[in-house]
């Protein structure tokens, strides 16, 4: 591969039922970052977890929290996620008016932020806040569910936005999300992601193939 990539599981595919269980185990395995979908049923079609849901997983694992914001409004919650463990929080292009303004409050929290584009929107609506983000995900599937197939058109976007970043010259990390497994996170890799989202191939199988799901993620199987 191009680069070194890291795995961050979705805990959206995990047991539920036992999710600190499910976050240690995929510590253990070697994961690099913990990635939480947070969705609110009007931005997308979902609904899954709050802030008091991050604050109780955080004793579970020391991996960073990658807590990505499905949700509009996002700015009355940013404070919210960031106290209860959020490492970096994600927003999304499209979900308010003012993304500079959500993007300035992440990093006043104390967070990395990042943003995030639907499969629909162009690579250069990151243009403006390249100077104010440390992370840039690409969803690959049209967000709101797990388990969808990856869309390929976005491999071109991964490439533009790979080829803005360095010309830009910041340490910005590059994440793709959705329908990603060893097959397309290789493909994605290979177009510029540094960072692969994966849900279904992360948890598949169970607590003993977690590390062999990463490492086959990673490319090392």
């Amino acid at each position: 591969m191009p680069r070194a990539v890291r795995i961050a599981p979705s805990i959206l595919s995990a047991d539920f039922a036992r999710l600190g269980a499910e976050l240690r185990a995929v510590t253990d395995a070697g994961a690099d970052l913990i990635h939480i979908d947070v969705m609110d049923g009007h931005f997308v079609p979902n609904l899954t977890i709050g802030p008091g849901v991050v604050k109780a997983l955080k004793p579970h694992s020391g991996l960073p929290f990658d807590v990505h914001l499905m949700i509009a409004p996002a700015d009355p919650f940013i404070p919210q996620f960031a106290s209860s463990g959020a490492d970096i929080i994600t927003v999304h292009a499209e979900a308010g008016p003012h993304l500079h303004r959500s993007l300035a409050l992440i990093r006043d929290q104390g967070c990395e932020a990042g943003v995030s584009l639907n499969p629909s929107t162009p690579a250069e609506a990151v243009a403006p806040v390249l100077d104010a983000v440390d992370l840039v995900l690409v969803m690959s599937v049209n967000p709101g569910f797990a388990g969808q197939s990856f869309i390929d058109s976005q491999l071109d976007k991964l490439d533009r936005l790979r080829r803005m970043i360095d010309d830009s010259g910041r340490d910005i990390a590059l994440e793709v999300d959705g329908g990603i497994n060893a097959e397309t996170g290789r493909r994605a890799a290979e177009a510029g992601a540094d960072i692969l989202v994966a849900g279904t191939a992360a948890f598949a199988g169970g607590e003993e193939s977690y590390a062999e799901n990463i490492l086959r993620l990673r490319g090392n199987a």
